[in-house]
């Protein structure tokens, strides 16, 4: 993987000052490109439930201040923890054992009638809208917008 390949060269060229250079592997997150992955939206409504019952979901502004936290710049100072591929890993809450097995579990009992229930569709769909501006409280979108709004252009 071209990451891993570039992390390598960078933490040989910062080495000399004491640098070092990881891919971090974080966890699934709802966004345009990951709604197009067939299966994805409906992967991420089951994840996201069963992470939120056991007090591990995390959205992405806090999975980064964990990777600063907990992996990069931990309180006792020692080295960050790292897998075999020096990569910080903060899709592990994620991939542990019970929630992956909760989801290999309810995969095939979800049905169009369930789907609402069993998961946090909403939530998903929520989070899915809110990245194009819809759903947002406190706008009201039925307010009359003039589309055509002046502005001064700025050279730079």
């Amino acid at each position: 993987m071209d990451l891993d390949r570039a992390s390598t060269e960078l933490n040989e060229k910062l080495s000399a000052i004491g640098g070092t250079a990881n891919v971090a592997v974080l966890k699934s997150v709802v966004t345009q490109a990951s709604s197009a992955i067939p299966v994805m939206p409906l992967y991420i409504a089951m994840v996201f439930k069963k992470m939120r019952e056991e007090g591990v979901h995390e959205g992405c502004m806090e999975q980064i201040y964990r990777m600063f936290s907990q992996r990069l710049y931990k309180a006792d100072g020692t080295a960050p923890v790292v897998d075999d591929q020096n990569r910080l890993r903060l899709d592990d809450w994620e991939l542990r054992d019970d929630i992956q097995q909760h989801c290999r579990d309810l995969w095939p009992k979800i049905t169009s009638e369930n789907l609402k229930e069993l998961t946090d569709y909403q939530e998903y769909k929520d989070e899915f809208l809110s990245l194009f501006g819809f759903g947002i409280e406190g706008i009201d979108y039925e307010a009359d917008v003039n589309p055509n709004v002046a502005f001064e252009v700025i050279d730079i």
